[in-house]
């Protein structure tokens, strides 16, 4: 679990005892799942073509005895297959290969081979991110799967909350406009009786998706991401340059950092600017 920069759920701002009604929170990213191999399976089809050598390098290659690196090797697995270039003589048109990955897949990102890299995919869970943050995020549709938490079942008791840095000036009109809208959605959920003994769930539903519009879109919620290898690389450029969403620069400067340690021969070209973004040498692969 990575959680980002600002105010931990239940902290408060230096010097704000008025606002210690306001739940504020920070965004956190969990990385939930990665790809997986089946070497036998992966085996059986390069005995096939005679590709096993390739495999028993990248075995051999992996450190303390693990298996390989799971996403490289399923893109690498990929790229070789369209060529048949596990070793020489296998295609007569392949008289030499790469056999270092490294330098395999720098060939791959400057070629823009990119079709490769959908193989491999990562879930995110993102947690106490706003909904500005997820309006933004879905648009990301390509290469993607999305799982957010629904405000037509969930219903909002209270309302998580990050001042973004861009408000700190008016911190405390901030604070009591959300605590104004968290303390109308308890009230109004009394007085409409969602709590009735034998009020029938599709009551509560729709009271509950109505009562949604009357919460901030800066309201806190998780939602669950997958994106490959390819879309991760793109969003990660997108969502953390200059002039992006801060909230979303917040997030994917951490999102950066897990795949450049999860992956780094699938992102060795990428760079952290002194301004936060980051910057492939290699761009839409």
């Amino acid at each position: 679990m990575i959680e980002v920069t600002g105010h931990r759920e239940g902290d408060r701002a230096a010097g704000s005892a008025d606002c210690a009604g306001l739940d504020e929170t920070t965004p956190q990213v969990f990385l939930v799942a990665r790809p997986s191999l089946d070497l036998d399976g992966m085996r059986g089809y390069l005995e096939t073509v005679g590709g096993e050598s390739w495999l028993d390098r990248r075995v051999g290659e992996a450190a303390d005895g693990r298996a390989p690196n799971p996403a490289e090797t399923l893109i690498e697995f990929a790229g070789r297959l369209c060529y048949r270039s596990w070793e020489p003589g296998l295609n007569p048109n392949v008289s030499r290969i790469r056999t270092d990955q490294r330098e395999y897949f720098e060939n791959i990102l400057r070629s823009a081979h990119g079709s490769v890299l959908e193989h491999a995919s990562y879930s995110f869970a993102l947690r106490n991110c706003s909904r500005v943050f997820t309006h933004e995020l879905v648009r990301h549709r390509a290469g993607s799967a999305f799982s957010q938490e629904s405000l037509r079942y969930v219903r909002l008791t209270d309302i998580g909350f990050r001042v973004p840095p861009a408000l700190e000036p008016v911190r405390d009109q901030v604070v009591s406009i959300v605590e104004q809208l968290e303390e109308f959605q308890r009230s109004a959920a009394g007085e409409l009786g969602i709590d009735e003994e034998g009020l029938p769930f599709h009551v509560k539903k729709e009271i509950t998706s109505a009562l949604r519009r009357l919460a901030p879109i800066g309201l806190s919620t998780d939602i669950l991401w997958t994106a490959n290898v390819r879309t991760l690389r793109h969003v990660i450029e997108m969502r953390t340059a200059e002039g992006a969403e801060e909230e979303l620069r917040l997030v994917f400067d951490r999102i950066a950092s897990i795949m450049v340690a999860e992956a780094p021969n699938l992102f060795q070209d990428f760079r952290r600017m002194d301004d936060g973004s980051w910057v492939p040498e290699y761009r839409k692969v």
